[in-house]
């Protein structure tokens, strides 16, 4: 008894409660017990006060389950290092082992534009060979290569005319078979244009094929002095170290700038042009492969460091002849994960087993993952992608069906149909370049003549042409503060307590002692039965 304060019945246990529990109201029962009314409305007060107290936290929990999230933005202003620059040349090359495939290439394409619109493209299409680019020490390939890589003629062009709406419309496409010749489809455009250079890159891919999967071209590779007339970050020349090279299949020779982003001398201290990044370009289009790539200018990414620039995604054009700056501005976005959503922090807990040696991207998850899809659904891979180990890419010389699979697959990514979306993340930290670009002519037309002569003598620049070979870019930061947005939880867990707590007292005004005086009645109430139920199973046994 010193232990545990017996009742006589359950009526004094729970008029003790009532007379001295913090909790409001309950006292009403007791006091207002001759008055029936009185006692039977408070008692359902009571309870629908109870009722309406665990649907608030019944809907609390549903929230907090759902795991959403608020965005805070904030702003922050530090020197920070200059972004990775990307430019290429759009001007791929003409590789020597293939280069008599390439030249049967045009040929096609000159007929099949002659067939389809009447118009003799041979003076524009073909070009001397001294701009082929050799590779050394691969004589047995190429004569391999040229031996057994043949050009087929089972995808010619079409013009194709179908009926919508009543009216006839043209497209022009080329048709695409299974292994067994059957569920034919024909891969068409509307515009004529887009529908050659479709088929000439489905056909060059074939032909790139026969190349070796990894080229060593440094050793008869351009200078980039050849591209980069001049370079100047912050005012000063820009060094050999600041700079990787890379052959692209369609923008040809690139540059980045500033990869690793290790190095002090690309800190940027200060906003503005003069402290930017300017590069005086050749823009000049030799046409080593026409319909590959007909755009003349440069190409240009800004991207993050140790990420994979992926040109034909976010890349954009600098037009010849003309002085582009390109102000910079930076987001800073941080992903929660987790229960949240999904992300990734550095892409070891993906599926996918990436291709690129760069660190983790969504661009980079997509493509491997595709390429994995690819290998394993057409028995090959694309030529624009990395391959995975101990694979080859797609040649219809070996795989006459793989271009029917692949546009196949394609369109189930694009459609999202393929798992790829679901099995590639966000990463969780990123930074996302904003770009605002002016454009102006360069040089005019009463300084071109020096200017030229400056770039003849320094640079070896060597053209006659009218401002239509040269381009000139400024990247820079407009301002040094940046815009960090962070995910954080919309109810976490001291918020959700918290919210308990306010319900609690708005209902009853009370607080967690009032919990544990809940759970003394409930205590108590178990002892006392189980005390009862023994008295009366002793009782029994006495009257025996």
């Amino acid at each position: 008894e010193g232990l545990i304060e017996f009742y006589d019945s359950f009526k004094d246990m729970f008029e003790f409660f009532c007379k001295n529990t913090t909790i409001h109201g309950t006292i009403r029962l007791v006091c207002s017990g001759s008055n029936r009314m009185k006692t039977a409305f408070w008692t359902l007060l009571l309870l629908a006060s109870f009722g309406m107290l665990y649907w608030q936290f019944a809907l609390m929990f549903s929230q907090y389950w759902a795991y959403p999230v608020v965005l805070t933005m904030s702003m922050h202003s530090e020197p920070k290092m200059f972004p990775a620059i990307t430019i290429c040349n759009l001007d791929p090359y003409r590789f020597e082992l293939v280069s008599e495939h390439l030249v049967q290439l045009d040929r096609m394409a000159e007929e099949s534009i002659t067939f389809l619109y009447g118009t003799n493209t041979s003076a524009r299409l073909f070009h001397m060979n001294d701009g082929n680019v050799r590779i050394r020490d691969l004589a047995s390939v190429g004569n391999l290569s040229r031996s057994s890589f043949r050009l087929s003629q089972n995808f010619s062009l079409l013009r194709t005319t179908d009926l919508r709406s009543g009216k006839k419309h043209s497209s022009v496409g080329f048709r695409l078979c299974n292994a067994t010749g059957g569920n034919c489809f024909y891969k068409t455009y509307s515009s004529g244009m887009d529908a050659i250079l479709e088929w000439y890159r489905f056909h060059y891919m074939n032909i790139m094929s026969q190349l070796p999967v990894i080229i060593n071209i440094s050793d008869h590779e351009e200078q980039i002095e050849d591209m980069v007339y001049s370079c100047q970050y912050d005012g000063e020349p820009c060094r050999p170290s600041d700079y990787v090279h890379f052959h692209h299949p369609v923008f040809g020779s690139c540059y980045t700038f500033n990869s690793k982003g290790t190095d002090p001398f690309w800190t940027a201290t200060k906003p503005g042009i003069p402290y930017g990044l300017s590069l005086i370009l050749r823009a000049e289009q030799k046409d080593h492969i026409p319909l590959l790539s007909t755009v003349a200018g440069v190409k240009v990414m800004i991207h993050n460091h140790n990420q994979t620039p992926f040109l034909e995604h976010e890349g954009f054009d600098i037009r010849p002849g003309i002085a582009t700056t390109i102000g910079i501005q930076q987001d800073e976005v941080n992903r929660l994960g987790g229960n949240y959503g999904k992300c990734t922090t550095n892409g070891d807990d993906v599926d996918v087993k990436l291709l690129y040696n760069n660190s983790y991207t969504l661009q980079a998850c997509l493509h491997s993952c595709f390429q994995h899809i690819m290998v394993q659904k057409c028995g090959c891979g694309y030529y624009y992608y990395p391959l995975p180990p101990g694979a080859e890419y797609c040649d219809y010389n070996k795989q006459p069906a793989w271009g029917h699979c692949f546009y196949q697959l394609y369109n189930r990514l694009r459609n999202h149909h393929l798992n790829c979306f679901d099995q590639c993340p966000k990463p969780c930290r990123e930074n996302l370049y904003k770009v605002s670009a002016g454009t102006a002519k360069w040089p005019s037309a009463k300084s071109q003549d020096w200017v030229r002569q400056a770039l003849r003598h320094q640079n070896g620049y060597n053209s006659t042409s009218n401002r239509s070979d040269i381009a000139k870019v400024t990247i820079f930061y407009q301002q040094l503060n940046y815009q960090s947005v962070n995910e954080s939880p919309l109810l976490s867990e001291n918020l959700l307590l918290s919210s308990m707590g306010s319900q609690w007292s708005l209902w009853f005004g009370s607080s967690v002692l009032s919990v544990v005086e809940m759970f003394e009645l409930l205590i108590d109430t178990l002892v006392l039965s189980l005390l009862f139920c023994y008295q009366r199973l002793r009782s029994k046994k006495t009257l025996r």
